[in-house]
């Protein structure tokens, strides 16, 4: 069959191309796509040279203890159970509480000398690729909107997710793959909203992969014969372009054909990218896989690995769910179970991302939706209640100062003394750092235009390499 190869599918082939020659093409699909003709997923120029060009974002579900991880207060230790007016879950519900001090031991690390506690022993390895946010605060203090809140900017409306605007403003570098995949065991609170594209066009929403034996449903293709499934493609893509040409309006049917091509393209690369029998037995042993595993934190680190290497654009690892999580009101030793699934492999996937050379165009982001409080307010006095006044979350790789902690809290870690970064700051930073000014990222939706950052943020430029 004899059929001309206009400038469209041109383009289309070429960008389906880059991940099977690397990301070299980049550059000159970057261009193709800035004549607005290329694939909607086709790579856009950012605004500005970018420091990183993918983002591993890393989410622990339920607010682990900034006090007990990687901001230390030793008057919490020495004044341990001494009541101070403090608060229960809101700020209204005003008393005395007892401090709590930590049981965990701190240790300051690397060259550096940052401060980690010893629920984290294999990251204090990386002590010197981590840049500490200590003076975090977000807006609301329950689980469902700060959450949202972390992932898409606002605390009390779904808005699309960082993964989405990023897609949307970067494309992928992989038609092959989808621009943005996450992998999550258990749905975290907010459910699937944590990765929304919401407004945006559908094709810029995260898609979920379910650690299992089939970690995406009905990848293996049920073709006879692949001449036959290609020439089924073609008139089958012939009338869809016909369809959706007499419907300009519907950015659904759009997304619903972008979706079936990447489908097509996944079942050529994703049984590879996710088959991590491909590894050596000594790096599957180094992040913990053990034989038979495709569940586990480590096996999803190796595969998040293997994502990035593939030209994924951006990567999210929620490690728990909205149940057993970090949320430890009861007692603060539950930490060290969740602490003890996540610690070894996102060291060894960090050691590996820079001993391959991925860490200088991969920034890696570590955060939680909130912190815990100083004082105790549970029956036993060993847990600590949600924190959303301060709490630490980390930053690392492409652009970013190592061996940093950024901004002071008080004796208690309750209030913050210098350099507040709210969520906004932190994702006009994360867009920064890939190429994009926040205020100019945005979508007009309703009437008005829509960013992240909603009308705030600012870069926090202290922290930049």
């Amino acid at each position: 069959m004899n059929r001309s190869l206009s400038r469209r599918d041109f383009l289309k082939r070429s960008a389906g191309c880059a991940g099977a020659v690397g990301l070299g093409l980049y550059s000159r699909l970057s261009l193709a796509a800035a004549l607005q003709d290329g694939q909607p997923l086709a790579p856009k120029p950012s605004h500005f040279p970018p420091r990183a060009k993918q983002l591993l974002f890393v989410f622990l579900t339920g607010g682990f203890s900034h006090l007990d991880t990687f901001d230390p207060k030793s008057k919490l230790q020495s004044l341990h159970g001494q009541p101070i007016p403090a608060f229960g879950l809101r700020a209204d519900e005003s008393k005395p509480l007892p401090l709590l001090r930590s049981p965990f031991e701190f240790q300051q690390c690397g060259r550096s000398g940052l401060w980690i506690s010893d629920l984290f022993p294999n990251l204090r390895s990386v002590a010197d690729e981590l840049c500490v946010i200590r003076t975090m605060h977000t807006d609301i203090v329950e689980h469902f909107q700060a959450t949202l809140a972390m992932h898409t900017g606002s605390s009390t409306i779904p808005l699309p997710s960082l993964g989405a605007w990023l897609s949307y403003g970067l494309g992928t570098l992989n038609a092959n793959l989808p621009s943005f995949v996450v992998l999550a065991e258990h749905l975290p609170y907010a459910g699937a909203q944590v990765w929304d594209s919401n407004f945006l066009p559908p094709h810029h929403q995260g898609m979920r992969v379910v650690p299992s034996n089939e970690p995406i449903a009905n990848l293996k293709s049920t073709a006879r014969s692949v001449t036959l499934h290609e020439l089924e493609q073609i008139m089958l893509r012939d009338v869809n372009e016909e369809h959706a040409r007499l419907r300009p309006d519907d950015l659904k049917l759009r997304a619903r054909m972008q979706t079936f091509e990447t489908a097509e393209g996944m079942m050529k690369e994703a049984p590879e990218v996710l088959d991590i029998a491909r590894e050596s037995d000594a790096t599957l042993e180094r992040y913990g896989v053990k034989a038979g595993d495709k569940k586990s934190f480590a096996w999803q680190c190796v595969v998040a690995r293997r994502l990035l290497e593939h030209g994924v654009r951006v990567v999210e690892l929620i490690d728990t769910g909205a149940q057993d999580n970090w949320d430890s009101h009861g007692d603060m030793a539950t930490h060290r179970p969740k602490a003890q699934r996540v610690d070894r492999p996102l060291a060894i996937l960090m050691q590996d991302l820079k001993q391959r050379g991925l860490l200088d165009e991969t920034l890696v982001v570590i955060c939680t939706e909130f912190g815990r409080t100083p004082w105790s307010d549970s029956g036993n006095g060993k847990g600590r209640n949600h924190y959303a006044k301060t709490f630490s979350c980390l930053l690392a790789g492409a652009g970013v100062r190592g061996g940093t902690a950024y901004g002071e809290t008080d004796e208690f870690g309750s209030a913050i003394i210098a350099n507040p970064v709210h969520v906004n700051d932190y994702h006009a930073t994360i867009l920064h750092l890939m190429g994009l000014e926040h205020t100019r990222l945005t979508y007009r939706y309703a009437g008005r235009d829509f960013r992240l950052t909603d009308v705030a943020g600012n870069v926090i430029r202290e922290i930049l390499a």
